[in-house]
């Protein structure tokens, strides 16, 4: 039998080789362990990039919304239909509106509706004024819906800016808001079908045929109403309007399917 003798400077070699191996080995052994496990970033991401391409989907879809609300005259007639008809939907909430009815807020939220963010004033040269007062807007806002349904910490994660994203006043404004969003752990949609209740004031006849004109060859839906009546009150053609999408072979859901698959 060989006994192999080491000096000390051999050994002090073979010990830092052994532990740059050990150390390699462990280091790409994390790097095979975490590459597939996702960050928030990129939750978040996916998160943006699903809401933005709801409308691109090809399942016949309809995502009812109601923005502005909420209000006396029109959101418990509209919570009234939508329990008869078995339908949640999804209501962007201004704040100080939730602030004066919060009971009508916990009532949509208690029956499984989706309450997301539409801003605390609506103002639109107040909100884009400043990062700060857009920022404020919005966590006003949450906290307003927290309080109405009693849970500490609300965050709503989806936002539709007032007159929407898509309109052309203040883009440049919108653009960097959407920035502030992601920040906040937001996305923001706008939609892809009306009926011009919030336009000019029109009879329901005129409703109707906006809306079916605006839902014509489209898969998934992102619907706009108001849950108020400053022009016309939609909660007079909701029922017509639900009854041509079943008949189209829609689907009703809201937006708790994404927003709970991520938070």
């Amino acid at each position: 039998m060989k006994f192999f003798v080491f000096t000390k400077k051999q050994l002090l070699t073979l010990t830092t080789l052994i532990g740059i191996f050990l150390l390699t080995f462990a280091w790409n052994l994390i790097q095979i362990n975490t590459k597939s496990i996702p960050t928030f970033s990129d939750d978040l991401n996916d998160f943006m990039e699903a809401i933005q391409k709801l409308p691109k989907k090809e399942e016949k879809v309809a995502y009812l919304t109601f923005d502005d609300g909420p209000s006396l005259s029109v959101t418990p007639k509209i919570l009234e239909i939508l329990k008869e008809e078995d339908i949640k939907a999804t209501f962007f909430v201004i704040g100080k509106s939730v602030e004066a009815h919060p009971e009508i807020v916990r009532q949509a939220y208690a029956e499984g509706h989706y309450i997301a963010n539409h801003s605390y004033t609506h103002n639109a040269y107040f909100l884009y004024q400043s990062a700060k007062n857009f920022q404020n807007e919005i966590r006003k806002t949450d906290e307003a819906i927290g309080k109405a349904i009693g849970e500490k910490d609300y965050c709503a994660h989806l936002f539709r800016f007032p007159t929407g994203y898509m309109t052309p006043t203040y883009q440049k404004e919108k653009k960097e808001a959407v920035k502030l969003l992601k920040e906040m752990e937001y996305a923001y949609i706008d939609w892809n079908a009306l009926n011009n209740d919030s336009i000019k004031k029109c009879t329901n006849y005129e409703l109707m045929q906006t809306f079916k004109k605006t839902t014509k060859n489209k898969n998934t839906l992102i619907v706009l109403m108001h849950d108020t009546r400053d022009v016309n009150d939609s909660s007079k053609v909701l029922k017509e309007s639900i009854e041509m999408l079943k008949a189209e072979g829609y689907e009703f859901k809201n937006f708790y399917d994404i927003v709970e698959e991520y938070f």
